[in-house]
């Protein structure tokens, strides 16, 4: 466990750091908020890969959905909860840098700055905080040897984050009007909607055929805090969806604009 989550700890601030240095010599007309933005998107896609290879790893391997157990369900939480913890500085460091750009920052880090920041990436910052603080004990306590399976199939959700952010670097990067932005598009729809929403039905399915149940009556039939659980993690996958969709709907729309700014 210590292990583990100190390697997490080290091991994504040490890959930020050398993505921001390497973009400042790949890239030295980059400002150093386009190189802390492209960096944080670059890890996130190396998480999201980890994460989404473990959970396959773990699904393949228990074939009781209930009582089969993995090291790597028990172990990755702890990637997880050091990369959380990371993200949510990250994203506090590109929002303060994109406002300092944008001249309406302070000079100096401060209450203000915090408090901008919470209420642009109050969502994600809600997300975040509630795997850490609800979701964690969960996995690694109150579920005590039961439903490996189920968190590898969480872990797989993490599959649409490389494509979400292909898309933004490609944004960043004035490419928006490629077909490889329309394409990965596709991408993006396609993996969030497979691993962030029908997700929850199938592993409501893989219960019922566990149990040998209807699937209508899972929810009756499993603690009521798995049921309040799935339905705040599905809540904002939801609002996210609408928004690709919504977005997806200008971009096939939308006629070419090559000079079209991001």
């Amino acid at each position: 466990m210590w292990q583990t989550l100190a390697l997490g700890a080290a091991f994504f601030p040490s890959l930020f750091a050398l993505a921001v240095r390497s973009l400042a010599w790949i890239a030295p007309a980059w400002s150093l908020k386009d190189r802390i933005v492209l960096s944080g998107r670059l890890v996130s896609s190396v998480q999201a890969t980890m994460a989404t290879l473990s959970g396959i790893v773990v699904i393949f391997n228990c074939k009781d959905v209930v009582h089969d157990r993995h090291w790597a369900a028990q172990e990755y939480i702890w990637i997880i909860v050091a990369y959380m913890s990371y993200d949510i500085y990250v994203m506090y460091l590109c929002h303060w840098h994109k406002s300092e750009e944008k001249g309406v920052a302070e000079r100096k880090h401060s209450l203000a700055s915090l408090k901008s920041f919470l209420q642009k990436e109050k969502l994600m910052v809600t997300h975040h905080l509630f795997i850490l603080v609800v979701l964690t004990p969960v996995a690694v306590h109150l579920r005590g040897e039961l439903g490996d399976f189920f968190v590898g199939c969480i872990f797989t959700a993490e599959l649409s984050t490389p494509f979400v952010s292909l898309g933004k670097i490609l944004m960043q990067l004035k490419m928006q009007d490629s077909r490889l932005h329309k394409v990965n598009g596709i991408l993006v729809l396609v993996t969030f909607f497979l691993c962030r929403i029908l997700l929850f039905p199938f592993m409501y399915w893989a219960y019922a055929r566990h149990a040998g149940l209807p699937i209508y009556k899972v929810p009756f039939h499993i603690p009521a805090h798995c049921n309040v659980a799935n339905a705040l993690l599905i809540a904002p996958q939801l609002y996210w969806f609408a928004l690709i969709c919504r977005k997806a709907m200008r971009l096939y729309s939308a006629s070419p604009a090559p000079d079209r700014a991001r």
